[in-house]
């Protein structure tokens, strides 16, 4: 067996190649192991021709090469750190040692599990290296089998794993975030690819997510995912039985080379060709009552493939995933009814000649779709119109229906015997008090009436609720502070205001709840001012414009509260 090594006419010495220790004339004859030497800095020096077959590697491949950085890998076939390098830690101490467990990289891509045996060597005077021996592990039979699967996780990194994808899972209610969450915690941890199916309320199958491990990030395949064709309810194929509820198996590519039995089978083999992927292990993901569709974790870049003992530890994932998407989409589900009930309860704009009138409402980001912030506009009997911003204590479905009750008397009383704001809100105090179901509650309810000079009077009483704001066509700024008086809902017989104001030509006037200016981390001051001076900057945006850039700029984030809104724009002056 003969030693590979430069001699003086050696073509490793030159070139742009690294450059090749010299060593000894011998240095390896008579070891029959596979074994290669290093200098003391780690680059090869020699190799037998037994560690070429082995490592499948050519003289030119190998001499004048740092070992750690060409050879030396993790379990999942990655360049492991210099730091958690045990043969290095070896060659700079000049010790003796060996493993039993070691993952090197072959010429040909593949991943070899090894034990090897390291000693220091010395190469000629005030000169030191180390000798590498290699050799097979007693159960390896070739680089696939070897090749460690999710098994090799310790207990402790499943267990975090697990705990892991509890803590992330169940702190979101949204479904499409848990799907990202979901993929993060697998990907690139158990595999390159993480697919995930849905099954729709209707029983439709849709390819929801596509994620792979590209050059250190996630990337979403957007062009994989997608509608898929209907579930068959006989097929043996490994993804059909997992959207059904059986238990998680194993395919590898070859699994769907055959003729397909559905549209599914199809779409799977696209998959396998689009993502080469080699192995894969394709798990139900199962809620409390019913499945909610299967994630599938493929293998392209990493040699190793996905064995029957890898299957438990996935089914613990999805099993945490399936509790995590039932309430996501339980949520989703009330989300959406309430969406419903809230476009019954708040209403349409009137059409007022000569004014422009627009309405916005943001519910709580962590609440119902629903509160208890409320807005209305409505023509009396006597051709002036009434405007209302309200909010009832809460931020849920019962907020929403003490706001209806407040609102729906309201316009009653309103209706009914046209009185200055503050006799019809003295009045709704007092059967609020007796016949809602409302704790407590804020408002501002005015008249708007037009007069023969072309402008607009506003008259308006506050009942604890936030002061309303004219912003002027130049920008000029003013809260209407007047009018001011104690919320509904207190029992207290004490005497409302009202207040009156000219509004300008091309004015405009906003009335809003307090979740646009509150925030925890300042006071409500400082909310008020940073809504004057937005408000001041967007003043001559068309009215639409102004109350969306309004509510962008001005909502604290930190604020988990509803946000009522009303604006209004007079018209401009005669000519």
């Amino acid at each position: 067996m003969d030693a590979v090594m430069p001699g003086a006419g050696s073509p490793f010495l030159n070139g742009p190649r690294a450059r090749v220790p010299a060593v000894p004339e011998g240095l390896l004859e008579g070891v029959m192991a596979p074994a290669y030497v290093v200098d003391g800095e780690g680059v090869i020096a020699a190799a037998n021709d037994a560690a070429l077959a082995l490592l499948q590697r050519s003289a030119v491949d190998l001499l004048g090469q740092d070992a750690h950085d060409l050879l030396h890998r993790d379990s999942h076939g990655r360049t492991l750190p210099r730091s958690r390098c045990d043969m290095r830690d070896a060659l700079l101490a000049e010790r003796t040692r060996h493993s039993d467990v070691g993952w090197f990289a072959r010429g040909d891509g593949s991943l070899l599990g090894l034990s090897w045996f390291l000693t220091p060597y010395a190469l000629g005077p005030g000169r030191s290296g180390a000798l590498v021996m290699l050799y097979q592990r007693k159960e390896a039979a070739d680089s696939r089998e070897e090749a460690p699967s999710t098994t090799a996780l310790s207990e402790l990194e499943r267990l975090a794993l697990l705990a892991e994808t509890t803590t992330q899972l169940t702190s979101t209610l949204d479904v499409e975030d848990a799907l990202h969450r979901l993929a993060a915690l697998t990907v690139p941890l158990l595999a390159d690819w993480a697919v995930v199916d849905l099954l729709t309320e209707s029983d439709e199958v849709r390819r929801a997510l596509v994620v792979q491990y590209k050059d250190g990030l996630l990337v979403e395949r957007a062009d994989l995912q997608g509608p898929m064709p209907p579930l068959p309810q006989e097929s043996p194929m490994p993804l059909s039985r997992a959207l059904r509820g059986a238990a998680s198996t194993v395919a590898t590519a070859s699994t769907y080379h055959g003729p397909p039995d559905s549209g599914i089978a199809v779409e799977q083999h696209r998959l396998f060709e689009e993502t080469g992927m080699h192995s894969a292990a394709i798990a139900p993901i199962r809620g409390l009552r019913d499945t909610l569709g299967a994630l599938t974790l493929g293998r392209s870049e990493r040699l190793d493939g996905f064995t029957a003992g890898d299957l438990p530890l996935l089914e613990d994932v999805t099993r945490r995933a399936g509790l995590a998407l039932d309430n996501a989409r339980l949520y989703q589900r009330q989300r959406k009814v309430s969406e419903t009930m809230q476009r019954h309860l708040l209403p349409q704009m009137p059409a007022i000649p000569g004014l422009q009138m627009t309405a916005r409402y943001v519910p709580a980001p962590q609440a119902s779709q629903v509160g208890g912030d409320w807005y209305d506009a409505f023509p009396l009997t006597d051709g002036a119109t009434a405007l209302a911003i309200g909010d009832v204590v809460g931020h849920d479905l019962d907020a929403a229906g003490g706001m209806a009750q407040v609102r729906n008397m309201l316009r009653a009383f309103a209706w009914s015997d046209p009185e200055s704001p503050s006799d019809v809100v003295t009045r709704l105090d007092q059967a609020v008090m007796h016949t809602a179901e409302v704790p407590m509650a804020t408002m501002v309810f005015a008249r708007l009436t037009s007069a023969d000079d072309g402008l607009w009077r506003l008259q308006w009483t506050n009942a604890g609720h936030p002061p309303p704001l004219l912003v002027t066509y130049d920008g000029r700024t003013s809260f209407l502070t007047e009018g001011h008086g104690i919320l509904l809902g207190t029992g207290t017989d004490r005497p409302r205001q009202d207040a009156a104001v000219t509004l300008p030509p091309a004015a405009t006037l906003v009335l809003y709840t307090d979740g646009l200016v509150e925030s925890v981390r300042h006071s409500i001051d400082v909310g008020l001012d940073q809504l004057r001076k937005h408000a001041a900057s967007l003043a001559r945006r068309p009215l639409d414009s102004f109350s969306d850039s309004l509510l962008n700029r001005v909502r604290p984030q930190d604020n988990d509260d509803d946000v009522a809104f009303l604006a209004l724009r007079t018209p401009p002056p005669r000519e």
